[in-house]
């Protein structure tokens, strides 16, 4: 029975997937047709210096929304990715400049804290049935104040961190910062971990039918809290790459971001109600997001109307999703 469920949650090979391959292609016509224009509209936009910032301003959303399209998958929602991330930043600096740890343990101490946020959020939501709403909304909060209580509100600095820098700002391919690097490699294992693992097998057979997953004999609580760490990781990753690409930990930054990485999910295709959600998709929604805040800053539009803009955007896609939903119930 567990194989039939998983099965229903896939739908790779019938209409839906068909359906979500379409969804794919909508938003790539999209990310094309904005990236034409604004290369029409401004002759600075096609620079290979703007492109390269374009990428680099992906990169950190982007492996955000990585972890969070695992947890809507589900059906739930991760609020706490952007001071997650922050947190896990500061965290990187006290390990490395605070107490002068080695570079790969105090990358992995980062990554470890993400794990950890993710560990807290998976437990409340699995175990003390809290909505992922409520749980995930506490633990933003907390590692807010954990990040402005612990850096003593202020940044701290890289400087004297051999190698920190270069994490993120070096270039391992010419041309290319290794954080766009970094954040293509991590968006091949969440898609791998989306479709060939069971994480997230079970991630869309939870969020398409909790009920009959566990009627199955899946561990639902379990799986959940597993889903919730991977997806804890990626924030640790993010949290590391922005700390490398500012060469700092900023306890101010992280605010906000949670709901541009939720976005890029959303305009990619996965689905809020869960049971559907695609790698391939929240890369490209990552990429609008950060193309058509490029594109409106290059044209010198006022910061409210680019928020605006990109308000407008979220809304157009969660429609989409209520018709595509409509369509298939």
């Amino acid at each position: 029975m567990t194989t039939t469920i998983l099965g229903r949650a896939g739908q790779g090979k019938n209409g839906l997937g068909n359906r979500q391959q379409l969804q794919q292609l909508l938003a790539f016509a999209g990310l094309v047709v904005i990236f034409v224009f604004f290369s029409v509209a401004s002759p600075y936009f096609l620079d290979w210096a703007n492109v390269k910032g374009i990428l680099l301003a992906t990169a950190v959303t982007g492996i955000m929304a990585l972890g969070a399209t695992l947890v809507i998958a589900t059906g739930g929602i991760d609020l706490s990715v952007g001071t997650g991330m922050t947190l896990c930043s500061v965290m990187t600096g006290v390990f490395l400049a605070n107490l002068g740890l080695p570079l790969v343990v105090g990358v992995l101490g980062g990554l470890a804290i993400g794990a950890l946020i993710g560990l807290l959020n998976g437990l409340n939501v699995a175990y003390l049935r809290l909505p992922p709403f409520i749980a995930t909304l506490a633990m933003m909060m907390v590692a807010q104040g954990l990040s402005l209580v612990i850096s003593g509100t202020k940044p701290i600095y890289f400087s004297d961190v051999a190698g920190f820098g270069q994490l993120a700002g070096g270039e391992l391919v010419p041309g290319l910062p290794n954080a766009v690097l970094i954040f293509f490699v991590a968006a091949v294992l969440a898609g791998v971990t989306l479709s060939k693992t069971l994480t997230g097998r079970y991630a869309l057979s939870i969020g398409s039918n909790e009920e009959a997953t566990a009627i199955s004999g899946v561990d639902v609580r379990r799986w959940k809290v597993v889903i919730y760490v991977v997806a804890g990781l990626f924030t640790g990753l993010a949290g590391v790459v922005m700390a490398s690409r500012l060469n700092s930990a900023q306890p101010g930054l992280g605010l906000g971001y949670e709901l541009e990485a939720i976005a890029a999910v959303v305009i990619g295709g996965t689905s809020l109600r869960g049971g559907k959600a695609t790698i391939l998709g929240t890369v490209i929604g990552a990429l609008i997001m950060a193309t058509l805040t490029n594109g409106l800053r290059i044209m010198s539009i006022p910061q409210e109307w680019q928020k605006v803009a990109v308000g407008i955007v979220i809304v157009l896609a969660v429609y989409a999703d209520m018709l595509r939903r409509g369509k298939e119930a």
